[in-house]
């Protein structure tokens, strides 16, 4: 289910790219400032576009120490042995990040370096689930049992009319959607600055809500709108005070619009810290950035009809507790609690994801993780 729906979501998303005008945001984004600049002052990369917003970067940054050693890993796929470099020069990897917690281990960028502005895709979903939970414990919203239309009206008489916030976040609403064919025309619309506010109020309802499994990205645009509605606050600018500085990020990002469901810009040591805050339960330097009790609760099984995922998360399954966030062409956050690692890979390719390189990718992630551990 999980590789079959995933799939689907980067296909439509290659479509929804041969679509679109502007430049791709697939395209590598070099740091925007130079060294005598701060990030908050730098300028927008050329081929971010133009309608992103800024997150502007922590006054007090983790700090993540390079610390290399050499990672021996081969695993098993299918009765064949492989190794660590086969998959990163198969899969086109630009950039590839092993944190042992605050350690650099390894690090490998190919056509790219530390600087470099990956465009997330779906890995936004994960940020998405992260406001809410935050929101949430701040009492912005009172229960994820709620219906959306207690915080969004606009969507009474809508597919999305009585629809729980959970079941939103379980990818469980209900509506008529699919994605390898809806999404197509979400991002063009998006990209030419049109209503996806109009077009979420435009949705029917399909089947019960919370009764199956439905990968959908309209799901995650909602929720981001109700975080802005929730707490009065603009989507972006939310995260980047509740997230991207509390949380410790070192440089500015970009965030393609309020979208919810992609399309975050920023460097995979960057994204390697959100990993973290994940792998210490929601802490980030002593401080309670996302509740305990969501960081938990997003990262296990949300329903019986999908055990592989979360809260707008994906759990790697098989009686292991570790979990990811998983984005277009290859873009991953893995984070295991088990044996204290994030590892964080980039790519820019346009190529749709297939089911056996995402299960590939779950098996190496473990068997560098588990290397790792050993080596430590």
């Amino acid at each position: 289910m999980r590789s079959r729906v995933l799939a689907a979501g980067a296909a439509a998303l290659a479509v929804a790219l041969a679509a679109c005008t502007v430049p791709s945001p697939v395209s590598p984004v070099p740091a925007a400032q130079s060294p005598a600049q701060s990030p908050a002052q730098s300028s927008v990369p050329s081929s971010v576009p133009s309608s992103s917003d800024l997150l502007r970067p922590s006054d007090r940054p983790v700090t993540l120490r390079s610390d290399p050693r050499s990672l021996s890993v081969t695993y098993a796929l299918r009765g064949e042995r492989r190794t660590l470099d086969d998959f990163l020069t198969r899969t086109r990897a630009n950039g590839f990040l092993v944190l042992d917690d605050r350690r650099i281990v390894y690090e490998r960028y190919q056509g790219a370096d530390r600087e470099t502005r990956f465009q997330s895709w779906s890995l936004a979903k994960s940020f998405t689930s992260a406001a809410i939970g935050i929101a949430l414990g701040e009492g912005r919203i009172r229960s994820i049992d709620d219906p959306v239309t207690r915080y969004l009206p606009e969507l009474q008489g809508s597919g999305y009319d009585g629809v729980s916030i959970r079941n939103l976040l379980r990818m469980s609403s209900g509506i008529e959607w699919n994605e390898r064919h809806d999404v197509p025309r979400m991002q063009v619309a998006a990209r030419r600055g049109l209503s996806l506010r109009s077009m979420a109020a435009r949705q029917v309802r399909g089947w019960e809500p919370g009764s199956r499994f439905e990968y959908t990205s309209m799901n995650s645009f909602v929720l981001a709108r109700v975080v802005t509605e929730a707490t009065g606050m603009p989507y972006h600018r939310y995260v980047e005070e509740k997230i991207w500085k509390a949380a410790g990020m070192e440089a500015t990002a970009w965030l393609d619009d309020d979208l919810g469901y992609c399309c975050y810009y920023a460097t995979d040591r960057d994204f390697a810290r959100f990993g973290l805050l994940y792998l210490h339960g929601g802490l980030s330097q002593g401080r309670q950035v996302v509740p305990p009790s969501w960081a938990e609760e997003s990262t296990r099984p949300s329903a019986s009809f999908n055990p592989q995922y979360g809260l707008h998360w994906w759990l790697g399954g098989g009686g292991q507790d570790d979990f990811m966030a998983a984005g277009f062409g290859g873009q991953y956050i893995y984070v295991s609690p088990a044996h204290g690692v994030v590892i964080v890979k980039s790519s820019f390719a346009r190529a749709t994801t297939s089911d056996a390189e995402r299960d590939e990718a779950l098996a190496v992630f473990r068997a560098v993780a588990a290397e790792v551990a050993r080596t430590r």
